[in-house]
Parts: C-alpha cells; structure tokens; sequence
C-alpha cells in the first residue's frame, strides 16, 4: 500500500518518528507540501495523510488509486468530504488527542492574563527589580480566580475539562452549547449566550466553526461584556470578529484577551490584534504538547491499519 503524508512537520519535527506507518506500507513523508505540488506527490498515493494541506473536489478526482484519506487532526474542513464520499473514499480523523492539553494552554492563557507572569519575569531580567525602591512591583492588575464566573461557549470534551480546572480554581462555571446536555455536571449551569457574556469575568471558546458560529464574538457580544472580563480562544480563529475585538480592547471595554488561533494562519502582518492592548497571541500551540501528538500519531496509524483490515474507524463522511 503506498502511503502519502503531505505535511508531516508539524506532527512530528523529528521527537516521534513514522515506524508505525512504516510498517503498513511503502510511506513517504513530505514536511510540507505547496498547492502546486499536490497532485504530483500524491498520482500513485492509495492513502494519503493530511494536516493542513489542503484537498479540494478537482485534487481528488484526479487521484485515480486513491483509497483513503486520514487527517492529522481533529478538524477535517481541509478535505472536501462530500467529494471523497462519491468517489467511495472514506475519510479519518483523530477525536480527543488533544483534550487536556488544549485545557491545560487555556489555563495557560488566562493565568498569564491574571499575573503577567512572563512580563515581570523580563522586567527582572532587564534589571528593573535591582533597581526598585520597594521590595516588589507590578505592572498590571493582578487577579485572583477564586470566586470569578468562567463562562465556557461550547460544552464538549475540551470544555468539559476546563470547566473541571474552572472549578478546582475556585471559579463559578457557566456553560452554552448548541444542543441540551444529557447530564449537567455538578457545579456547570447552562445558560443562554447573552446571560453567559453579561455574567461572566472569563469566557472561553470551545465550540466548532459553523456557518451558525463563525464571528460569533462580535461587537454586539463583546458590548455585553464586562470591562473586567478577559477572552480566551483556543477554538478555532474564525470564532471571533478580530477588528471588533480589537476595538474593544483599545477602547478599554475589555480587560483582555489570549489567543491561541487567528482567522488567517499563518497570519498576515497587519492583524489587527497584534497592535491591540493586553493581547496575547500564541502560534496554535495548544495541540502541540508531545503527549498529545504522540497520542494523534497513534491513532492515526490506527486509522491506517483499520482501514486496510477492512474495518475503518473514526469515519467522518
């Protein structure tokens, strides 16, 4: 079987290894593959894997031995799957990998915004503590969670566990998703999006990008909430208007934000978050921890091997 990974970097920059591919098949691995080289890399690929690379209706027509595709992640938006379903070609993804990891970065996020841990740690190395009249100092108001409402849109997995963290800090947690749980976890009270906004001092993104999502903090949302409060996305880019929050950040009407994902990534340089007051941006990391991308790269060669023994698991089409 001769396997195609287009852009294998990413998932493995060399700390993993591709043994568990190896063994399936003939694999050859591209860390990167431009749109103009697509289809050349993958004319005779009967599976090919695929992170971000994009594979569009005319690229898989023109695959002719074509016979599975698994993408190494999560979200499969790079794949048209209605157009892999007609030619008979199941498509994989990896659900989970990356739960806690994700819930860990968020965390991550909000208690750089509460202590600007990694800005006063500069100001140290740059000299200004050996210099300072007082025994300590602070730039940026400092914010204790305990007690705070986090306010989390999008109750799956990921959600879920950061509503548990949310509650061993001490925080309040409220909740919204598209469709009523089956069971509400203590300490979790759902609530409609606007009341979500208006109460809470933390709001996270964990919800899918839909049609129904995309933009969905806006301005009309970023109004409703308190200048206090600070945004969290570690989602998907396209959840939040960036120049709308922008705007609420220059103007003081949010406290503020940390995100993980932009709309465009690689972003172009005139975002206008990366001018905006107390924004932190970090290069989609969230994933990326190696337990987690041992983890994807484990169920990937899964994905492989269920496929060639007839039985394909994680199918999304």
């Amino acid at each position: 079987m001769n396997i195609v990974v287009l852009d294998g970097h990413t998932l493995n920059p060399g700390d993993l290894g591709w043994a568990g591919l190896e063994a399936l098949g003939q694999c050859e691995v591209h860390d990167r593959t431009p749109p103009e080289k697509i289809a050349e890399r993958t004319a005779d690929a009967e599976i090919v894997l695929t992170n971000k690379t994009v594979l569009n209706r005319a690229t898989i027509f023109q695959l002719p031995r074509l016979k599975f595709i698994s993408v190494l992640a999560t979200g499969f938006n790079v794949v048209d799957t209605a157009a892999a379903r007609e030619r008979g070609v199941p498509v994989s993804n990896v659900p989970a990998y990356g739960t806690r990891s994700v819930a860990q970065m968020t965390f991550a996020l909000l208690l750089e915004l509460a202590h600007r841990t990694g800005h006063h740690a500069q100001t140290v190395r740059d000299g200004r503590w050996s210099q300072c009249p007082d025994f300590c100092y602070w730039d940026f108001p400092l914010v204790e969670l305990d007690g705070l409402t986090m306010g989390i849109v999008g109750h799956g997995r990921i959600g879920q566990a950061v509503g548990e963290l949310a509650r061993a800090f001490g925080m309040k947690v409220l909740a919204n998703r598209s469709s009523p749980p089956k069971t509400v976890p203590a300490g979790v009270k759902f609530t409609d999006l606007e009341t979500l906004f208006r109460r809470s001092d933390v709001i996270s993104l964990h919800c899918p990008l839909t049609p129904q999502t995309k933009q969905l903090v806006n301005t009309e949302r970023l109004d409703w909430m308190k200048p206090s409060a600070f945004l969290i996305n570690t989602g998907r880019g396209p959840l939040v208007d960036e120049a709308a929050l922008a705007d609420a950040l220059n103007a003081g009407r949010l406290a503020g934000a940390a995100l993980d994902v932009l709309a465009v990534e690689p972003p172009p340089p005139g975002n206008p978050l990366f001018t905006a007051k107390n924004c932190l941006i970090t290069p989609h990391i969230a994933w990326a921890t190696r337990a987690a991308r041992a983890r994807l790269m484990e169920t990937t060669v899964g994905n492989v091997r269920g496929f060639l023994e007839g039985k394909p698991q994680n199918v999304v089409n």
